[in-house]
Order: structure tokens, then sequence, then C-alpha cells
């Protein structure tokens, strides 16, 4: 007999994947009566425990992440060794043992998360760069691995967040631009298929309602220094040359500084510059850029804890990692009349 799948077990009985996987495998997360129903339905179309579903078994203590970006990304961002530096030194477990690996496309991160599952390498993943209609979370809960996604909040219970507080570092961020005189303000984004590319963008658009910016727009680019400078050369070049830019990460912010040096502007004199997330880049830019520090490093330690509760079967819900910060430096100052 053909054995039956989660998605046969779940139209049948007319649940989620998630809660078809939590069932079968005696997680909590779905109310005792669901769990008893989706159990007869399967036994009725012939499953059995290890059998057709994949049945939840704690794996060795290893966690897992799949990177989809180039792995060169992983050297070039500084945000990556701070997330690791967090993931290692999670207070309550110890040293993480975490295995990492780059994908090249989203159907070959798929494989490899099955891949573990079925060999038991690991225990739960942390799931990155949530993207916008992201299947990554139906089809982690859908065969049983555990998983946080680092991003949202998503509002799910089978796959719990740890995020970041990008609506109040980006108000922060324009309220001191604005403050400065700043009225025309561009942010170089990341890719729009983020989804945290499009929080930060909903919220330099409200702030910049609020604050009266005449002339407040996103453009975007990649995560890459040559894509930052490419774009910041353009947007300067244009009709529309603003007085202040906001980059989506300290490596376009040293991208775009090299650039508008290039093109003869003095900053801050004559552009002010933010990076977003603090590090050592931002420090040893000159002028030293000013910049929102998240805390990337509790984020990282944070999420280990909260995927060790789900993998323990334990109720994880979306955490917070606690308030960004904003350091000031000599890459903004008041706008010069022109």
């Amino acid at each position: 007999m053909k054995r039956p799948t989660v998605r046969e077990i779940a139209a049948r009985a007319g649940v989620s994947q998630g809660a078809v996987s939590y069932a079968l495998n005696g997680r909590r997360g779905v109310s005792e009566a669901t769990r008893n129903r989706v159990v007869e339905i399967a036994r009725q179309l012939g499953w059995t425990p290890g059998g057709g579903t994949h049945r939840h078994v704690r794996r060795s203590g290893a966690l897992g992440m799949v990177v989809h970006r180039p792995a060169v990304a992983l050297t070039a961002e500084p945000f990556f060794g701070a997330l690791l530096s967090g993931i290692q030194r999670q207070p309550a477990t110890g040293a993480t043992s975490l295995v990492l690996q780059a994908a090249p496309s989203r159907s070959a991160e798929l494989k490899i998360y099955r891949r573990w599952h079925r060999e038991r390498t690991v225990g739960g993943v942390l799931l990155l760069d949530l993207r916008i209609g992201d299947t990554r979370p139906d089809e982690l809960a859908a065969i049983g691995l555990p998983a946080v996604a680092l991003g949202g909040p998503l509002g799910r219970s089978d796959v719990p967040s740890v995020w970041l507080d990008d609506r109040q570092a980006m108000a922060a961020v324009l309220a001191h631009l604005a403050g400065l005189g700043h009225r025309s303000v561009v942010r170089v984004a990341g890719p729009e298929t983020f989804l945290h590319t499009r929080t930060r963008t909903d919220a330099f658009v409200a702030a910049a309602g609020r604050l009266g910016l005449a002339d407040a727009r996103t453009v975007h680019t990649d995560y890459s220094d040559e894509g930052a400078a490419g774009t910041t050369r353009r947007v300067l070049k244009s009709k529309r040359s603003p007085t202040a830019l906001v980059f989506d990460n300290d490596v376009m912010a040293v991208g775009g500084l090299v650039a508008a040096q290039g093109l003869g502007l003095r900053v801050p004199a004559d552009l002010s510059i933010v990076a977003w997330d603090d590090s050592v880049l931002c420090r040893l830019a000159r002028p030293a850029l000013t910049a929102v520090r998240r805390p990337i490093a509790e984020c990282g330690a944070l999420a280990v804890s909260v995927l060790r509760q789900v993998i323990d079967g334990g109720n994880a819900a979306d955490t917070a990692t606690s308030v960004p910060g904003f350091a000031i430096r000599g890459s903004t100052g008041p706008v010069v009349r022109r």
C-alpha cells in the first residue's frame, strides 16, 4: 500500500500540514481532540509511526542553518560573524554545534533540510532571510523538522520567530536626520523580496510622513559594496540628489561613502550617511559612520534558546530582542543650504 503523505492526511482531517506534524509527532500545539482525529485518519490511510510521514526523533545536539546567498557573503558581511558569535555562546547550553551550509537556490535549500531530517543530522534549524510569501516555514512544519525563524514576527506557533525591531530603529534614524534639517533622504535598500526589507520600507514611509520629509524614497540593490557604490553614484547624479543617504547594511554604507567622496562630495558637509548594523567597518571609516546598533549576537543566542524549547516540545512564542541602539558619529551633520 502506498504510504500516506502529510498533505493527504491534512486534507482529509481539514487541518494544516503543521498541525498534522504536531499531532503525529506527539508535540504540543494542537488540541487533544484534533490530535485524536488526525491520528485516527492517519491510521485509516495506512500510516504507522516511523512510516510514511516523518516521525520526529530527538537527533544530535547539532543545529542547522542554510544560507541562500553566495558563500563569500559569510566573510564579507560582519552581520554573519556577529550572529554566529551569539549562536555559539548561548549561555543556557554552552557552545552550540552548528551545521552551516550555503545553497545556490531555494529548491536546493529545501533539499538540504529534507536530507538533514532524513539522516537525523540536526535536531532543528535556524531559518534566515525570510521572504515575502516564504513557503519554508510550511515546508519545515510539514516534514516535522523543528525550526525558528530569524525575523518577523510571523505569528505562528509551529515556527516561532526571533526578531529585531527595525521599525523603532528606522524611526530613530529619520528623527535624527530631520532634526539636522534634512528633508531629502534616500534609503539604499537590499532586495525587495526580503521580508525585513519590506518592514523597513514600511517604517521608512511611515516615519517620513510623520516628520514631514518632502522627498524620502527607497531604491534597491544587492548587499554588496559594489552594488551600493553604483546605486549611490546614480542617485547623487540625478536631478533629485538627496542631502542624506541611509544604507541597509554596513558594507553598503562604506561602499556608498567611497562613491560619494569619489564624486567630490564632503561627508557630512555635503551629504550625511547612516549605516544599518554598526560594526568595525563603521568605526574605521573616515569619517566614522553614524549607525544603527542592532543586538545581532543577542538575536543568535535567543534563537538557539527558543529552538531548544521547540525541539524539547515546549511552548515557544515569537520573541523580540532588546531595543536597537543608535551611534551618532561624524558622517551625519546639519544641512548646508544649497
